[in-house]
């Protein structure tokens, strides 16, 4: 088996100069601990600490950008271990991916892949139909060990804090069992109130009647509704949140009068609400979840322009997060006026806007960042978190929103193996940029020295008061 390792110079310049100063910047920020605000890993993994089943269950069947690219050219969720009919063999499992892993030359998830299996387990031969059981039963010996397990590999990838995402009407129970377990690593939950805000969510009727258990409000009024929210929060407060996360299809805001909120309120409860009510009530609940942020100093976090399950049939069938939310276009200037007009010269809120509409980078998001205070770029995300992402990203943004209005890198991942990978691959970016900033004498060397370690560590640790 041929051996391919990982190039020390890989995602770098390819001009000379740039390559050198490039990698001389990159080895200066290479070690730092790694700031992870934002993600998804399973928080019983952090709480319980159990060992990984297989390979496949670490590397293939959670992670949706690795099964959508097989779906594309036509292998079904079953044969990927997802479904009624599921395929139970993880085996078979692997060798299916294997068979495919030809189709991801070129993609983030090649580099990320390649990264985990290398740093990992030693793997330096390339995934492919010949080489998959070998390469198997080699990660399958190692997944017992307790070196594979969470809490050693958030010890190993040098994590300092990580964030995890949760409902607002989640016990927290795993993040207790953290914490009562003596283990030193910061696992902090996010406050994701989209089950009680969204009003086309599923069972919205019943999540609100569920939030005013967990949260001991009356969930009946709008007064008592929001009331549960700051109860829920302060839940999470306790277990170590800093940050709020919502997850809407544009990013709408609205100011409204308190009589015409709790009027609407009413109509979206009783599920009489006209067509336009869900989109202006998601709007309303942002700006009172910035009002909130100003109480208690949770930063926000927006995340708009995802089309979620594009495929009726696959969503029915398979559920959510399976690879068919597809990006589409947003505007920000007067979805967030009303918010930014009620709250947003005040210095108590952070709000970091993220989007998968790469047209908005320069025209809207850079900036809005450029001048409101309140408003940082969060870094490319879901489709855009790649080389190429990350590089149109500096370019298009920086020269208007400036480095200081971004929040450095966080990976948004539910696959724990490729985190490492991901900022490994941010700071790689960043290091070829900074160098070509330097070597056309935009900075100074000096200057570049400086920033590399803030986009890298420093950014985000401020911004989300981590």
């Amino acid at each position: 088996m041929e051996e391919r390792p990982l190039h020390p110079d890989r995602l770098l310049p390819a001009d000379p100069a740039a390559r050198r100063l490039a990698r001389e910047l990159y080895q200066s920020v290479e070690a730092l601990p790694i700031i992870s605000p934002h993600g998804h890993t399973d928080p019983r993994w952090w709480g319980e600490n159990p060992a990984f089943t297989d390979p496949a269950a670490l590397f293939v069947t959670p992670d949706h950008y690795v099964t959508r690219m097989m779906v594309s050219q036509g292998v079904s969720f079953e044969a990927l271990g997802i479904g009624a009919g599921r395929e139970k063999d993880p085996r078979k499992i692997w060798q299916t991916f294997a068979d495919h892993y030809y189709l991801y030359a070129g993609t983030p998830s090649r580099i990320w892949v390649d990264d985990a299996l290398a740093r990992l387990f030693g793997v330096t031969e390339r995934l492919g139909p010949d080489t998959a059981m070998d390469i198997y039963d080699r990660i399958a010996e190692r997944l017992p060990q307790d070196d594979t397990r969470p809490r050693a590999l958030f010890d190993r990838f040098g994590i300092e804090v990580i964030a995890t995402t949760d409902s607002a009407l989640d016990d927290l129970a795993w993040h207790q069992a953290a914490r009562d377990s003596g283990w030193t690593g910061r696992v902090v939950p996010t406050y994701r109130p989209d089950a009680v805000i969204d009003p086309d969510a599923p069972d919205f009727t019943r999540n609100l009647e569920r939030l005013a258990q967990v949260s001991g409000c009356d969930t009946s009024t709008y007064d008592g509704y929001l009331d549960a929210h700051r109860a829920r929060r302060r839940a999470f407060i306790e277990m170590g949140a800093t940050a709020t996360d919502h997850g809407h299809p544009t990013p709408l805001t609205a100011d409204l009068p308190l009589g015409e909120a709790r009027a609407l309120y009413a109509r979206v409860r009783s599920g009489k609400m006209a067509a336009q009510d869900a989109e202006l009530f998601r709007a309303q609940m942002l700006t009172e979840m910035a009002r909130m942020s100003l109480e208690d100093g949770l930063v926000m976090q927006l995340h708009s322009g995802s089309l979620r399950g594009h495929s009726a049939e696959v969503q029915a069938a398979y559920g959510p997060d399976r690879g068919f939310d597809i990006p589409v276009p947003v505007s920000f200037p007067v979805a967030l006026r009303p918010l930014l007009n009620a709250v947003g010269m005040d210095p108590r809120l952070t709000l970091i806007l993220f989007t998968l509409d790469e047209t908005t980078y320069a025209r809207e998001l850079a900036p809005l960042a450029g001048v409101w205070p309140c408003l940082r770029l969060g870094p490319p995300w879901w489709f855009h978190d790649s080389f190429e992402g990350m590089r149109r990203f500096r370019e298009m943004a920086m020269e208007t929103a400036g480095i200081y209005n971004t929040v450095g890198f966080n990976d948004d991942t539910r696959a724990l193996c490729s985190i490492p990978a991901r900022h490994d691959v941010a700071r790689r970016v960043d290091s070829g940029w900074l160098a070509e900033m330097v070597l056309t004498h935009r900075l100074d060397e000096a200057e570049a020295y400086e920033i590399a370690p803030l986009l890298a560590h420093g950014l985000a640790k401020a911004a989300y008061r981590l």
